[in-house]
């Protein structure tokens, strides 16, 4: 649901670029260029990365405090 901080594989931090890679994506950037030029690079990482799917927006609609 959240993107995670770390690479479950390698460690390397990938939360704080999720943002970033989200924005230019969607506005219609080719996803593996935005990840080199994030500097992305190991295959783990960017799996982690165009893998993910933002569901806390969509699961949050759904959610209520009682």
């Amino acid at each position: 649901m959240i993107i995670p901080v770390r690479c479950f594989t390698c460690g390397y931090p990938i939360g704080a670029k999720w943002e970033e890679f989200y924005r230019r994506v969607k506005s219609g950037e080719d996803p593996g260029r935005v990840l080199d030029e994030l500097g992305i690079r190991r295959y783990c990482c960017r799996r982690m990365m165009l893998s993910h799917i933002e569901l806390l927006r969509e699961v949050i609609r759904y959610g209520s405090i009682k």
